[in-house]
């Protein structure tokens, strides 16, 4: 997947010109390797090149470690025996605690307007100081116990919230033959967030990325739409440490929101349980690791709707106060792979993904934000990935969103969702746990134009980006 049109220009912004010495200056001279990166190396005592390529994509050793369920480890522990010999507890003397912080910078080609028919402009070169700042609980909690826990402070919200959360509980057993089977539960509350893979969407390229750009305007709803919106179980199983294979099931979980639910609550309300799954097949030879895979999700979902004028009598209220209302029903699915090569001085990856999404939106429709019934929405995401010494290196991205017209539904001036183009990136790691990245993206089409797309002479290539991030882990 390509872009179709060539990349526009962007002037140079001061602050890089600026910064470029700053930024070059690392790369002469030398930089020692870190002994060990944040809470998982804490407890394990093994360093970052372990369990990633650069963080945060996963090696093999680090999706085994994942699947095992975050406890292995090489501290000192309390522990408590009972007179079966059966572990009661093992706790570490010291928890794995980590810090992150994200620092950024980014510009616009083009500064969004006050408003769609102002001529003014609003300031472009928006500084996030910092981005975001989340402190990890990550690690074992008791035997066959872990967790992935994470409480993030974000500059866009200016609060302070639950992040991604993964608790584990998994066991192995050796099979006839010697063949391995790990085995486990998760809980979590983002879909894709317990995979794998740095394929999927929750820990997908760019791992990264600004909370001022413009972004894609339409999402499926596995592909981040319901992050932190719900809470889900899933059990898996992992077979020679090839074949994988998870089922799970998820309910709305909003934050902030104790009573039952219904369509008023903002954001979308889940009608029935949301099944989840995920198949994947793994191959090692060597430096060489391959996956294929498959995974997908059904939603049905009480539209975000201010009322139901064609309802009975008509109402101002959503949906949900009606047991048994319509719903909006959203079909995921998906194919990705992931490519590693890791030798050195060289590492490099090739990731992608396919997710067509068919909708019926028997409950838009007749609430009169929708036109058609039956709509589509697909994206495609292809990422190449090169590291020299896991020091230098960096990654181009390819992006496709389509999907159908609906002069309703689609709050575009085409009311189409399209939106292409490329993002690259460029990073330098003085240590293994601190990233200095410059991204870029353009677009070669913007919700469903290349030129004016909003009717008011707004072209794609207006959000155009120069990103700018240092991201430090401790």
């Amino acid at each position: 997947m390509t872009a179709t049109h060539p990349m526009p220009t962007l002037h140079t912004p001061r602050w890089l010109t600026l910064l470029a010495p700053l930024m070059a200056l690392p790369i002469l001279l030398y930089a020692p390797l870190a002994t060990a990166v944040p809470s998982f190396a804490r407890q394990t005592g093994m360093a970052c090149a372990s369990c990633h390529t650069v963080f945060p994509e996963l090696t093999h050793f680090g999706r085994m470690f994942k699947a095992g369920g975050y406890v292995i480890d090489n501290l000192k522990q309390v522990k408590d025996m009972s007179l079966e010999r059966r572990e009661n507890l093992s706790l570490s003397d010291l928890p794995p605690l980590s810090l992150m912080i994200q620092v950024s910078d980014t510009e616009l080609a083009k500064p969004v307007p006050d408003s769609a028919r102002a001529a003014g402009a609003s300031q472009n070169g928006t500084v996030a100081f910092p981005q975001q700042v989340s402190i990890f609980y990550a690690g074992k909690i008791a035997p066959h116990v872990g967790a992935f826990l994470q409480l993030t402070y974000g500059n866009d919200s200016g609060t302070i919230g639950i992040d991604n959360v993964d608790l584990r509980y998994a066991d192995m057993r050796v099979l006839p033959n010697d063949q391995s089977l790990v085995y486990g539960v998760s809980l979590n509350n983002n879909p894709t967030v317990q995979d794998l893979w740095n394929s999927t969407p929750a820990f997908g390229f760019p791992y990264v990325s600004s909370n001022s750009a413009l972004g894609i305007p339409y999402a499926t709803q596995i592909d981040g739409s319901r992050g932190q919106d719900v809470a889900g179980i899933s059990a898996y199983v992992f077979w020679k440490e090839s074949v994988y294979a998870e089922l799970g099931v998820y309910r709305s979980a909003k934050q902030g929101t104790a009573g039952p639910l219904d369509s008023t609550s903002a954001g979308g309300v889940l009608a029935t349980p949301a099944p989840y799954w995920r198949v994947a097949y793994e191959t090692n030879q060597g430096p060489h690791s391959l996956m294929l895979g498959a995974y997908g999700m059904s939603f049905k979902l009480y539209p975000d709707v201010a009322g139901c004028p064609s309802c009975d009598p008509p109402t101002t209220q959503g949906y949900g106060h009606l047991l048994g209302g319509p719903s909006d029903q959203f079909r995921d699915l998906a194919f990705d792979l992931q490519y590693q090569f890791l030798s050195e001085p060289h590492t490099a990856s090739l990731t992608a993904t396919h997710i067509h999404e068919t909708q019926t939106l028997n409950a838009s429709v007749l609430a009169g934000v929708a036109q058609r019934l039956d709509n589509t929405l697909t994206t495609s995401r292809v990422t190449a990935t090169y590291y020299y010494k896991r020091r230098i290196g960096g990654a181009v991205n390819a992006f496709s969103t389509t999907g159908s017209q609906d002069d309703l539904y689609i709050a575009t001036t085409t009311h189409l969702p399209d939106t292409r183009g490329l993002t690259a990136e460029l990073s330098y790691l003085p240590w293994l746990n601190t990233k200095l990245s410059l991204q870029y993206t353009a677009y070669s089409k913007y919700a469903g134009l290349k030129q004016n797309y909003d009717g008011f002479g707004r072209n794609a290539s207006d959000n155009n980006s120069l990103y700018f991030v240092a991201w430090l882990a401790y």
